[in-house]
């Protein structure tokens, strides 16, 4: 059976790491070699949103050192990914393509929803151990260099998933002057990061019961915990026991115990405070520590789309119950959002050969039917407007920043004119396929949304046909469905300019 190998690499806050594995429909995919760099990108980027000349070069020669290693082990692809590292730098487009031009390697900045959805398929690949812990309440603490990103799980579903500044690396540039002043650097971290710890359990824990903690991150694995046993589970008094030995080490001490260079040692004490937080907060008995990392899930992504395996876990149900709990949260009407995505789906799905569009973009109109009355929560006037703004300030775990936009302007396009391709890239900088996507999609929310006008449900049953260019629309409905058949008239002539047929809609046994 063919096998194929394959490298992930990720450019992260104070490393750049990459492994390189093998895959086939039979064993799946399997690790062969691992390499990484110490290179503290993060430090430039949250100080002063620039790298210097220097880092980048230094970048530049570790990638070109990977080309090499990839050539030795016949990788025949691969895929490099950056985080908040390049993420928040001023103009990271310049970067890159000095990194292109000098190593021939694409590096894509993934969103902090991607990177962390990639994050949680990495502890998925180990099936039996993921499928056990969310059946009951699951957090994950995934703690990068620059933020900290918490997914919550119950019943085998993703309920909710929320990114915090509050990175190792981050948290150590910002008190690393205040650290000299004080015996107690535990103790002044926990006051920095106790404001957004008290605000996320305010907000999101109200009814949530944690029985599990998972701990994402090779930093943890290869450091604080790297004489781990058994199923890697650490019981909370091991933890503490551990703790108070660790907060009370020096960066020099701690670097001689754990064979590390002093700055990278200098990131545990900030992990180590902010997972006994967690421990507290969720009440937590024990944690397991999968050692799995990005680079994992990326693996596992490849492997996945490329059918090397077959899914352990519905991740596109993950991403729409993470948009229902935000629909929830602004107090979307239900019965509207059920009946109007009904409408939508059937739609898109009857119309396959002239829009072209395919699974991905219908997990997309999903997503904007869910959301697309949120702004009312804040304004009955202005809801598309303010649809538009909550979607775009809300991390969705698995959806792309592009495709944060595209179903922004989807929704913010559902009651307002639709602009042409040069007005509307001047406010968005979307590509023209993001362009013509959103038009689509904004055509069928349109007609979806026009058949609950009332929000009463009329719609008992919607026969939609195409034939001949021609898209039939016939409602059946015991009610009176006027004002739906009026608004869709509405809505008629956009429709078929986007897709270029002809709409006939009647009700069913009238002509």
């Amino acid at each position: 059976m063919a096998v194929t190998t394959f490298a992930a690499i990720d450019i992260g806050s104070y490393e750049v790491s990459m492994k390189i594995f093998e895959m086939s429909k039979r064993i799946g995919f399997r690790e062969i070699n691992d390499v990484r760099y110490q290179l503290e990108l993060g430090r430039g980027t949250y100080a002063a949103g620039r790298l210097e000349m220097e880092t980048v070069d230094e970048l530049c020669e570790i990638l070109n050192d990977f080309k090499r290693m990839m050539a030795e082990f016949g990788v025949e692809s691969w895929r490099a990914c950056a985080t908040s590292s390049l993420r928040e730098l001023e103009n990271p487009v310049i970067i890159l393509e000095q990194i292109y031009q000098r190593t021939g390697i694409r590096v894509e900045i993934l969103s902090n929803a991607e990177q962390h959805f990639l994050g949680y398929k990495s502890i998925a690949a180990i099936e039996s151990g993921f499928k056990k812990a969310i059946q009951k309440g699951t957090a994950i603490l995934d703690i990068g260099g620059g933020n900290l990103q918490i997914s919550l799980f119950d019943k085998d579903a993703l309920v909710l998933t929320q990114s915090i500044r509050m990175g190792s690396l981050r948290i150590r540039e910002r008190l690393k002057e205040l650290e000299k002043t004080t015996p107690h650097y535990d103790r002044l971290i926990e006051e920095f990061i106790r404001n957004d710890l008290i605000s996320f359990q305010r907000l999101y824990l109200k009814d949530k019961e944690i029985s599990n903690l998972i701990l994402m991150g090779d930093f943890l694995t290869d450091t604080i915990f790297q004489d781990r046993s058994g199923e890697n589970i650490i019981t909370k008094e091991e933890f503490l026991k551990k703790y108070e030995t660790i907060v009370n080490m020096s960066d020099h001490d701690l670097a001689e115990s754990m064979e590390l260079e002093p700055e990278y040692a200098s990131l545990i004490v900030p992990n180590m405070v902010i997972i006994r937080n967690f421990i507290e907060i969720f009440q937590a008995e024990a944690l397991w520590i999968p050692g799995v990392s990005l680079l994992d899930g990326i693996a596992y992504d490849h492997a996945e789309k490329n059918k090397y395996l077959k899914n352990v876990h519905n991740f596109e149900n993950d991403i729409l119950v993470a948009s229902r709990n935000i629909a929830k949260r602004y107090s979307s009407g239900k019965n509207h959002i059920a009946g109007t995505t009904d409408v939508a789906l059937d739609i898109f799905d009857s119309t396959r050969k002239i829009h072209g569009m395919g699974k991905r973009e219908r997990l997309l109109l999903q997503i904007a039917v869910l959301l697309h009355d949120c702004g009312k929560y804040i304004s009955m006037s202005e809801v598309a407007e303010c649809s538009y703004r909550i979607i775009m300030a809300t991390e969705i775990i698995g959806l792309s920043t592009e495709e944060r936009q595209v179903i922004a302007s989807a929704v913010r396009y559902n009651t307002r004119e639709f602009g042409c391709y040069e007005e509307i890239n001047r406010e968005t900088s979307m590509s023209r396929g993001n362009y013509l996507l959103t038009a689509k999609l904004t055509a069928i929310l349109r007609l979806a949304n026009a058949m609950d006008r009332s929000h009463y449900q009329k719609v008992k049953a919607l026969n939609v046909t195409l034939k001949d260019r021609i898209l039939y629309l016939v409602v059946d409905s015991a009610r009176d469905v006027s004002l739906e058949l009026g608004l869709l008239k509405d809505k008629k002539e956009f429709f078929e300019e986007v897709f270029g047929i002809r709409l006939v809609m009647r009700r069913k046994g009238k002509r």
